[in-house]
């Protein structure tokens, strides 16, 4: 027992590494290089991995002959001199399938190596639904969508699930999401693998969103970004020196319950005013709900709508009528943005990094609201905004982002570098 009566837990040790290892960092080094630039030649991606030609020469090599790379054309170099052979990934060399699992909505997608998704299929999720019924209907809805592609199983690298967290990712468990009642620690990796035969990856679905920022949206290249994802929760995702970033529990980034309001209403995880709280999906109706039985709105077109029939007024309704400038609507967009603004600018202070995104079905049609008031507050808040002013930019995957990143956590863990695998941690009693 340590003073202060803190008992020290399990001793986290720095394990060694082993050549084969380095081989297989190195190889998914080079591959990265390739992905990224989509067209590098040999000499390029030594420069950029201070690998040395030789090394980088064979690896491509055996990629080449697995036929997860592979030629195309050449080009001279900046200074001229002989023509160097461009390298691409080849896209068509297999596939992975993404499953995102919403509290409202079941999405799945089967994308290609360069995380392209070739469909995506929805259907929705009922509450209080029982996890085998959920489970069932997730596997009916991968073997749609592998028939609608016409991908053979045989080519499927894996299957990544994203869900709302907490999650217990060592143990493949939903430990009790809050929207999900009756989910207390459900086995759903091994329950889905079994359903559907394939390997499953499971993450938060912010987590994923942000690795399918990484590997084909906003994140590609860059070495350190922040996730926002608004959906039926807030959730966050961060990629820290190219590298996805966990925690110790491996549920960091849980943006959503940041107190922005100390005085705001109680929270489910026991904290007052927390920006989930504010700005979910829920919390926005309910304020738009207020504002138009006040009244008069005569402005508002929301409000004529309202009057006929308050249950048409739903989220969605409120965000296409923020974005067509309904004056109601708009002010509540306008304030749930400026909410979250304000944990961007904490994220911005606390990590320092390069880009936030946001993206998510709950900002569907208002995105440039979210994007231009989080511009406008990273411009003027942060302490080293007078350095580098952090950008941010709408996800280019959009109401897609989860799902995509689902797939593309089984090509993040397959083909991406990871630190983890090449100098590994272990775990003894203190």
């Amino acid at each position: 027992m340590l003073s202060g009566g803190y008992e020290r837990g399990p001793c986290v040790r720095q394990a060694g590494t082993n050549l084969p290892k380095v081989g297989r960092y190195n190889r998914a080094v080079v591959l990265d290089q390739i992905q990224l630039a989509d067209g590098i030649s040999r000499v390029e991606i030594a420069q950029h991995t201070g690998l040395t030609p030789q090394t980088v020469s064979g690896i491509v090599r055996r990629l080449l002959d697995e036929g997860i790379v592979r030629e195309d054309g050449a080009s001279r170099g900046a200074t001229g001199g002989k023509p160097r052979t461009t390298l691409r990934v080849n896209a068509d060399a297999g596939s992975a399938v993404g499953l995102h699992f919403d509290p409202v909505e079941l999405s799945c997608t089967v994308v290609d190596l360069l995380g392209r998704p070739l469909v995506v299929k929805k259907r929705p999720t009922h509450p209080g639904i029982d996890p085998a019924q959920v489970v069932k209907d997730m596997a009916e809805l991968v073997a749609d969508v592998l028939a609608e592609t016409g991908v053979a199983r045989d080519r499927v690298l894996g299957l990544g699930l994203a869900t709302p967290g907490p999650i217990d990712v060592a143990q493949g468990v939903i430990v009790g999401a809050p929207q999900l009642s009756g989910w207390t620690r459900v086995p759903v990796q091994h329950m889905l693998s079994e359903a559907t035969g394939l390997p499953v990856t499971l993450d938060n679905d912010a987590t994923a969103a942000a690795v399918g920022e990484r590997w084909s949206g906003a994140g590609r290249g860059v070495a350190n970004f922040a996730y926002f994802f608004l959906g039926t929760g807030i959730g966050g995702g961060l990629i820290l020196n190219h590298q996805v970033y966990r925690g110790g529990s491996l549920n960091a980034g849980e943006f959503g319950h940041s107190s922005v309001l100390p005085d705001g209403p109680l929270c489910y995880c026991g904290n007052r005013g927390c920006l989930e709280g504010l700005v979910n999906p829920t919390a926005i109706v309910a304020e738009v709900h207020r504002r138009l039985a006040a009244g008069p709105h005569p402005d508002s077109a929301l409000a004529r709508t309202f009057a006929e029939d308050p249950g048409a007024v739903d989220h969605a309704a409120v965000r296409v009528a923020a974005a067509a400038g309904d004056p109601v609507a708009a002010a509540v967009i306008d304030e749930t943005a400026h909410h979250v603004a304000s944990v961007a600018v904490d994220i911005a202070n606390f990590i320092d990094v390069d880009l936030i995104v946001l993206g998510g079905h709950g900002i569907q049609h208002v995105e440039s609201r979210y994007v231009d008031t989080v511009a406008a507050a990273l411009a003027s808040r942060p302490l080293a905004r007078h350095i580098r002013v952090v950008e941010v930019e709408a996800s280019p995957l959009g109401t897609d982002a989860a799902v995509v990143g689902s797939a593309a956590l089984v090509l993040h863990a397959t083909y991406s570098p990871q630190l983890s695998a090449l100098v590994g941690t272990t775990v003894t009693p203190a």
